[in-house]
């Protein structure tokens, strides 16, 4: 239990859960980038932004994929290129990436705990809800000051990110429209946001809000969203939402291997 959770909590692309020593020389896409001094998290924070190729070719508004662990050095890359492609092949309709690079990672995406079992490995956690705010008002108003946007969101997040992903669907669910989770640590906190999903979650979420979730072979993860589906298999929420079993992926590989399937199921009205 200890080891997997060692390995949730350092870099996808250095080691998982069984592979060490994986490392992605994915092409860094041309891309915009720029900065800001955020009251919320009280620092200055790196934004990257890729657009897609018909961006700049026509005067179209788009909507906007956000994503935690967007940092060129991160998952920033090969997200991009992935889009890229998949727009391309008309898979999916083109959308702006916004990649959020980390400074304090586990302080970012986790809420707050008084497990110590969880203090041992994010001494600093419990800085969601400023990162929330953080994305909220100042992200967001960034994007569509500077871009053409849609009002129409998309956050997509593996580990702990995806952890972040599934928090804010189920506490601030008006921020996006569409939310994709991978291998999310929903061991979290005694994985409270699995055992408190019904009590959280909207009653009716009237067919306006996409749900897609992930789990690999990692067990103090798969347990928790084979549980997660489970209770959504159980609800009438009128949610649209789908999750993807996937017991022959690692905790290092599961993003590689879901993404574009997630997209194409995610993205597409």
């Amino acid at each position: 239990m200890k080891n997997i959770i060692f390995y949730l909590l350092i870099t996808t692309f250095t080691i998982g859960c069984k592979n060490k020593g994986i490392v992605y020389n994915d092409p860094i896409p041309k891309h915009d980038s720029l900065t800001i001094a955020s009251k919320y998290v009280n620092e200055d924070r790196v934004i990257n932004i890729w657009t897609p190729p018909n961006y700049s070719q026509t005067q179209d508004s788009l909507p906007v994929l956000y994503m935690p662990d967007g940092g060129t050095k991160e998952d920033f890359p090969h997200i991009a290129n992935t889009l890229s492609k998949l727009i391309a092949a008309n898979k999916i309709p083109p959308y702006i990436l916004v990649g959020i690079e980390n400074t304090q990672r586990g302080r970012d995406l986790c809420g707050p705990t008084r497990i110590e079992y969880d203090l041992s490995y994010i001494p600093n956690a419990g800085g969601a809800n400023n990162f929330r705010d953080f994305i909220k008002n100042e992200v967001f108003v960034t994007i569509d000051k500077n871009y053409r946007t849609l009002d129409k969101k998309a956050i997509i997040g593996e580990s702990l990110a995806g952890l972040f992903v599934v928090e804010t669907f189920l506490l601030d669910n008006s921020m996006f429209d569409t939310y994709i989770a991978v291998d999310p640590s929903l061991w979290f906190n005694e994985a409270y946001l699995v055992k408190n999903f019904e009590a959280l979650s909207k009653s009716n979420y009237n067919h306006q809000k996409k749900l897609w979730f992930a789990g690999s072979d990692a067990v103090d993860i798969s347990k928790n969203t084979r549980a997660l589906n489970n209770q959504l298999e159980l609800s009438n929420k009128n949610l649209i939402w789908k999750y993807t079993d996937a017991p022959n992926e690692q905790h290092n590989t599961i993003f590689r291997a879901t993404k574009e399937k997630a997209f194409i199921w995610a993205l597409n009205n």
